[in-house]
């Protein structure tokens, strides 16, 4: 059976004993009605997995004790997806929690001349996050930037592998078709409810990123990040 699994936002070695937050706390002893000498794991999203157990059972304030700690190494390659900020948030937290669920790395919300909502609210973003990592069972949690724009964003050269998807009846080869899992890092462009402009493609096919095609079907943004996401992450 596996054990009861939460998020701790730091984690120091030297530390045998940890306190938990208030909310993570009453979720262990009072929802889940856990006792002294009950077994839990912890992970801080950045690869350390511990498991522990129950030494303080006050419902704000758990404290645990080390028992043992492993370090998961995260997977060779670098996925990031850079997508629009959209106009109905629940679509682009529905992003969020699938992009973290298969395993991405790195988000970037992006600030797009068609871009029509630019309130980011980063602490409820994190916790949709942290709540999609805990669920699938992961170590990492993916990078969440605060939004950039567009120009910014297609300025950075720090990927070996550069995409843009884009509904522009231009030439465009298959994503699925041209990623090489040999390379360490990859992004991808996805732009907001009415494609980017013409002038954001020339800017970034400019910076040396390649047209690509996600299928035969136009796709929602929040969609398309998704087939990307997966595409990206299951090449071999």
């Amino acid at each position: 059976m596996m054990l009861p699994y939460f998020y701790i936002p730091f984690f120091d070695p030297s530390h045998k004993e940890i306190q938990l937050d208030e909310d993570t706390s009453k979720h262990v002893i009072q929802v889940l009605r856990m006792k002294r000498g009950g077994k839990l794991q912890l992970t801080d999203g950045k690869g350390n997995v511990l498991t522990a157990i129950i030494t303080g059972d006050q419902k704000k304030k758990c404290i645990v004790e080390i028992e043992e700690a492993k370090l998961i190494k995260p997977e060779g390659r670098k996925i990031t997806i850079a997508i629009s900020l959209l106009r109905n948030t629940g679509r682009f937290e529905w992003f969020l929690e699938k992009a973290t669920e298969i395993g991405i790395s790195e988000i970037i919300p992006l600030i797009c001349e068609r871009t029509e909502k630019q309130h980011f609210r980063m602490d409820r973003m994190k916790n949709i996050l942290v709540s999609a990592m805990l669920q699938s069972q992961q170590a990492w949690l993916p990078v969440l930037h605060e939004p950039i724009a567009f120009e910014k964003a297609v300025d950075q050269s720090r990927y070996d592998q550069k995409f843009i998807a884009h509904c522009l009846p231009d030439k465009k080869m298959n994503l699925a078709d041209i990623v090489n899992e040999s390379l360490s890092s990859q992004i991808i462009l996805v732009g907001p409810e009415g494609d980017f402009t013409t002038e954001e493609i020339a800017l970034a096919l400019n910076r040396h990123f390649v047209p690509v095609a996600l299928g035969q079907t136009r796709l929602r943004s929040e969609t398309a990040g998704i087939v990307a996401a997966a595409i990206l992450k299951n090449s071999s």
